[in-house]
């Protein structure tokens, strides 16, 4: 059996979005740029998936700005919202994603902002008390918190945040990569700037995401060249991405109360089963189904001597999983977010996350190899 358990990295394409797509790659090959009629048939597609996106997270489709995928998103609110409002001080934790890290560092580094780190507990929760005692800084605030963490599956208060962003005129941007399509998102009462998509992450196409910046914020562009996006994103459109996207959305949106209600029961018939069959097993991050994100599940496993060739066994059964963030995958570098937290350095820990074609068999399957993995594993050790 062939086991995908990584869908906090990539999801499978849908079979639907595929056919959407590929309708568009064989009858549609104008630039929506141009003013002839095949250009104007393309630039009605890219409109009516932005109307869409736009309608599902109630917002107006002028602040939908489609971009190549989650990171040119957080790069974009980032460097443009810091840049543009003269922001001097900005806020994240040690758990965000590393295309929020990196860049607020980089930022940091060239003398730009005063990064400030908000405390999280060993379980990834953001500590709220903390955060507003940093909003009270002299300067006005940029504050850059997921909404969940793509390692833990912990959820974060966004409403709770955006308010306390609101209180103390911050700018509020958050990382939604692995939420939208899993949650609704009413852009019309939560109270931020910037939210970003990465399509592959709900099944649909890689290089394509979004960047929703609220219509009172006002940013220059980060890419320059054309008028596309208006104004705010030089390049020609990934048009069939975008209408993949969009389909996306809307089948995640369609389908979601089933699929969150499926997901949900595998991840935790696979704690009890894992429970109930490798002693010394825990997990890493917030379990409870209301303040963890359900398609997510951290496993930390008891220390062993074959630790380290813990994903390769996996994978040498056919179980493809991933060793904390997969942005970190095939290196040796270890979890930032798991070394924030606290998390024992002696334990292995591996991220299975489930999509919707993911089935109780596959959880059987997978406990058992970890069960055999674990045994032989203690008998070295």
């Amino acid at each position: 059996m062939r086991v995908y358990f990584d869908n906090a990295a990539t999801t499978p394409l849908d079979p639907q979005v595929l056919k959407a797509m590929y309708n568009v790659m064989e009858n549609h090959y104008g630039n929506p740029s141009s003013i002839h009629s095949h250009g104007r048939e393309v630039r009605t597609l890219v409109e009516k998936a932005r109307k869409t996106v736009a309608g599902l997270l109630h917002t107006s489709p002028a602040e939908i700005f489609f971009t190549s995928g989650g990171t040119e998103a957080d790069n974009m609110a980032i460097r443009c919202g810091i840049a543009d409002y003269g922001i001097k001080h900005a806020i994240t934790s040690k758990i965000e994603h590393h295309a929020v890290i990196h860049t607020l560092e980089a930022m940091e580094k060239a003398g730009v902002i005063q990064l400030s780190f908000v405390h999280t507990d060993e379980k990834g929760n953001i500590n709220t008390d903390h955060l507003e005692t940093l909003l009270q800084h002299p300067e006005r605030s940029f504050v850059s918190l997921m909404h969940a963490n793509n390692e833990l599956g912990t959820l974060n208060d966004i409403e709770l945040i955006g308010n306390l962003c609101e209180k103390y005129n911050a700018i509020f941007h958050c990382d939604t990569v692995q939420t939208v399509g899993h949650y609704k998102h009413d852009l019309s009462h939560l109270k931020l700037q910037f939210m970003v998509c990465s399509a592959h992450k709900l099944h649909g196409p890689k290089g394509v995401g979004f960047l929703h910046i609220n219509h009172r914020t006002k940013i220059k562009p980060m890419l320059y060249g054309g008028s596309q996006e208006r104004n705010m994103r030089g390049g020609t459109e990934n048009i069939y991405g975008i209408v993949g996207l969009a389909k996306a959305l809307e089948i995640a949106y369609t389908q979601m109360p089933e699929h969150h209600a499926h997901i949900q029961a595998l991840k935790s018939y696979m704690m009890e089963q894992l429970l109930a069959n490798v002693p010394g097993i825990g997990f890493n991050g917030v379990t409870d189904p209301d303040r963890s994100l359900y398609t997510v599940l951290n496993v930390s496993f008891p220390a062993m001597d074959m630790a380290d060739m813990l994903l390769f066994s996996l994978d040498i059964a056919g179980i493809s999983a991933s060793g904390g963030s997969a942005c970190s995958s095939g290196t040796d570098i270890g979890s930032h977010v798991l070394t924030a937290i606290g998390s024992d350095p002696n334990k292995s820990a591996v991220r299975f996350s489930f999509s919707k074609y993911n089935t109780k068999a596959e959880v059987d399957y997978t406990v058992a190899k970890i069960k055999e993995i674990c045994q032989v594993g203690n008998k070295v050790l």
